[in-house]
Order: structure tokens, then C-alpha cells, then sequence
């Protein structure tokens, strides 16, 4: 299937980022202005990040060398942002550019293709994996029909493939559902509230909704660090609609256990592809993104 790629603009290079939740600056791990590498993935050995970029998937080294190396899957379309590994660290979950969701070894191999009932009439974007692995957290895009839009939804299902449950019904869309590191929330973006993205949890049976985030920012993609200390989430300029590329944002880290206190990390240039999948070091200790500064022209 043929797709438009994202693509760098001339003069625009793409940075990886990692910063600590204890206060240190943020550290430039790595520079290119050969691809547009998006949302980092921690490997479980602690010492490399996969990313997408230009439709494949990437192993950037984090030792001095910083190598990025293609990691070859075969049997799946062109990937994009939305992937997840599985807890056993050995797999990778994909979604890519056909809206369905594959898995794959992590080191690269033959992919298997995991949304094959035909009667799901949705499209796939793969965020969240629950701790144990058995089921996946995704959202649910139902294209517009007729003079309706399109709704987007928190879904999940069973790793194979069986016992879709549909967990919001708007208003509104929802987007980046990730599993709480203890499997007992699922944290998600949500217009539900009042019509723009905020930050806000439910049980995985849908029930006990929450709202945490209740400024003017449009915010997005909440994740969870692995010992269940904090939040990273990325917020867009107010008045923002949907989650932009190219377009000026703010890295925003809060405790778990109190949402009164929200840190900024970081303001960079980025949006879509910046921070779309779940980001902790195993450890806790530090967090990735992806920003995509431009030159100015002289």
C-alpha cells in the first residue's frame, strides 16, 4: 500500500532526547538529518531505543558509538509511530501503515499479523501491552461516514487476536491508551471532558473514569514509568486540533500520585512523532523523545 511517509523539511534535522524525573537537563543522545526517526520504544536491556522511520523499524545504539542500524521485519506493510514491546522484551508489537497490529521479534524476523477478524470494522493504533502480556490496548478509528466524523475509541483485545472490548464511545476521540505498570488503569488522552485533550485513567473494564489533567493545553500521550512513579506526557499549544507535526510543544512530567504538580521537562519543536509510544528506560530512570528543529533561513 502506498502511503506518504513523514518526511524531514529542508533545513530540519532530527534530535533523540533522554531526560531524568530528578531534574537533571535533558541529554542529546543523537542527530540525523538522514531520517525522521519517531517515538522511541526502551529496549529491555536498558542500553539501545527502537524507533520507525521512512516506513521501517531502527536499533539506535545508546553506548558512545550511537549506531543506528535497520532492523529488518518482513511480512508486514510500512510501520509507523504506534509500537509497543511485549513485557518479555523479546517481542515487539506493530502497527502499521494497513491500520492493522503485527508482532515481531524485536531483533527483527518474520512479522505476524495479530487484528484478523474481518468483522472488526475499525482501524488499528496500537499504544498500550498489559504487564502480564496477554492483551493489548489500542484505539479503534471508525472513518467517517456520511456527514458524521470519525470517531476514535479506546479499545483492547487479546494478544491473539480474539475478545475485542470497546471501553469509550465519545464524545469526542481518544487517543494513546497505556496500561498502568500494576495492570490496574489504563491512562489515556480524551476530549470526553470538555471537547479538547486531556490526561485521564480508567479501569481495563472501562469503569471508574478519571480526569487528571484540567488546564487550557491540548495533551497528549500520557506514559507510565515501569516502577509506577510517574507520568510523561506531551502538551500541545491550546486550540490545537488533533496532534500536529511541526509545531512547538511542551514535555511535561508529573508524580503518579499527585496531579497537582506538573513539571516542564522540555519545550521543543516536534508533536507527531515525538512522543507517540511508551518511552521509560526499564530502570525508571530516564525517559526518550524526538524533536525536529529547523534551521533558520538566512
Amino acid at each position: 500500500m502506498s502511503v506518504a511517509l513523514r518526511k524531514l523539511l529542508p533545513g530540519q534535522t532530527c534530535q533523540v532526547w533522554t531526560a531524568s524525573p530528578t531534574g537533571e537537563d535533558p541529554v542529546k543522545r543523537f542527530e540525523t538529518s538522514l531520517c525522521r526517526l519517531e517515538a522511541p520504544n526502551w529496549l529491555s536491556s536498558g542500553d539501545a531505543l527502537v524507533l520507525n522511520g521512512d516506513g521501517l523499524l531502527w536499533r539506535l545504539s545508546l553506548s558512545e558509538e550511537r549506531q543506528l542500524d535497520a532492523i529488518e521485519v518482513t511480512g508486514a506493510p510500512q510501520l509507523n509511530n504506534d509500537h509497543v514491546l511485549d513485557p518479555d522484551g523479546e517481542y515487539i508489537y506493530l502497527s502499521a501503515y494497513d491500520r492493522q497490529i503485527y508482532r515481531a521479534p524485536v531483533r527483527g524476523g518474520a512479522a505476524e499479523l495479530i487484528t484478523k477478524d474481518p468483522s472488526v470494522q475499525v482501524l488499528h493504533y496500537l499504544h498500550g501491552v498489559h504487564p502480564r502480556g496477554d492483551r493489548l490496548a489500542f484505539i479503534g478509528l471508525q472513518p467517517a461516514g456520511g456527514d458524521g466524523p470519525a470517531q476514535a475509541d479506546v479499545f483492547t483485545m487479546s494478544v491473539d487476536g480474539g475478545d475485542y472490548r470497546r471501553l469509550t464511545s465519545g464524545p469526542g476521540n481518544s487517543d494513546g491508551c497505556e496500561y498502568s505498570s500494576d495492570g490496574n488503569w489504563i491512562y489515556f488522552n480524551t476530549e470526553l471532558f470538555d471537547g479538547h485533550a486531556q490526561i485521564a485513567r480508567m479501569r481495563p473494564d472501562g469503569s471508574g473514569l478519571e480526569q487528571l489533567t484540567s488546564d487550557d493545553c491540548v495533551n497528549w500521550f500520557p506514559h507510565i514509568s515501569p516502577d509506577g512513579k510517574w507520568v510523561t506526557y506531551m502538551a500541545f499549544p491550546p486550540g490545537t486540533q488533533g496532534h500536529p507535526s511541526n509545531v512547538w510543544v511542551d514535555m511535561k512530567l508529573v508524580a503518579l500520585d499527585d496531579w497537582s504538580t506538573v513539571t516542564t521537562v522540555d519545550r521543543l519543536f516536534g508533536g507527531q512523532g515525538t512522543f507517540n509510544a511508551p518511552s521509560w528506560a526499564p530502570d525508571s530512570s530516564a525517559f526518550a523523545y524526538v524533536s525536529y528543529p529547523i534551521e533558520p533561513t538566512r
